[in-house]
């Protein structure tokens, strides 16, 4: 369970304040699968790093006993100097795991060939995209966070990245945030939408979905 209880969310600086979200109550429950809708600057973003821990709220509590992903797909927290191989044996450090393991896994996951064993800046952007989806899915949480990105590669690979978020679904949580509609639908089963600073919850993707359409619309 991961439990808000009157959040809120403000950025402020000498010149600026904005006030993402104010008074946020809900709870995300193990085995929910929820889709969350916005406009580009709704909030979105901020409010997975604020279900991850990455983020505190300015007001309120956020109470927390599940464990928790990074996004899936996250490319920025790689050292490019460094091969994706060392990068792996890094993460397994810091979450406890086994470095052959999640070694093995990660390269028979991203398909990178002898590249796994180069420096990160001779990657293309799918390769690390690659590494990185294999790098996420490596290690087992019981809440999975998605912002936007769902696959990488040829259509075989997608395959596979579709399949282990299947998994990841039917036995933990998973909160994704996408712009694509068809994809909430076909990983979420409720629904959120983040507008005018509040987050308006929905039994299914497509009542989320609906609001967030009619929303726009009158805009």
């Amino acid at each position: 369970m991961i439990k808000f209880e009157h959040v809120t969310k403000i950025y402020k600086n000498k010149k600026f304040e904005n006030t993402v979200f104010r008074d946020l109550n809900f709870t995300l429950r193990r085995g929910q699968s929820i889709g969350i809708c916005g406009a580009n600057g709704a909030g979105k973003s901020t409010l997975t790093r604020l279900i991850s821990g990455v983020e505190k709220p300015t007001f309120g509590k956020i109470t927390r006993n599940m464990s928790t992903s990074w996004p899936i797909g996250y490319t920025s927290a790689f050292q490019s100097s460094l091969t994706g191989a060392d990068n792996c044996r890094f993460i397994a450090r810091v979450y406890g795991k086994k470095e052959d393991e999640l070694l093995a896994y990660v390269e028979d996951f991203a398909q990178l060939g002898p590249f796994f064993r180069q420096p990160i800046k001779t990657y293309s952007a799918g390769m690390v995209a690659r590494l990185a989806f294999g790098v996420s899915l490596a290690i087992h949480f019981d809440c999975y966070l998605v912002d936007e990105v769902t696959g990488a590669g040829d259509e075989r690979f997608r395959h596979r990245c579709h399949e282990a978020l299947i998994e990841r679904r039917e036995n933990g949580t998973l909160v994704m945030i996408s712009h694509d509609f068809n994809t909430l639908r076909e990983y979420c089963d409720s629904g959120a939408v983040m507008y005018q600073k509040q987050l308006h919850l929905f039994d299914t993707i497509d009542e989320a979905i609906t609001f967030h359409q009619e929303k726009q619309s009158q805009s």
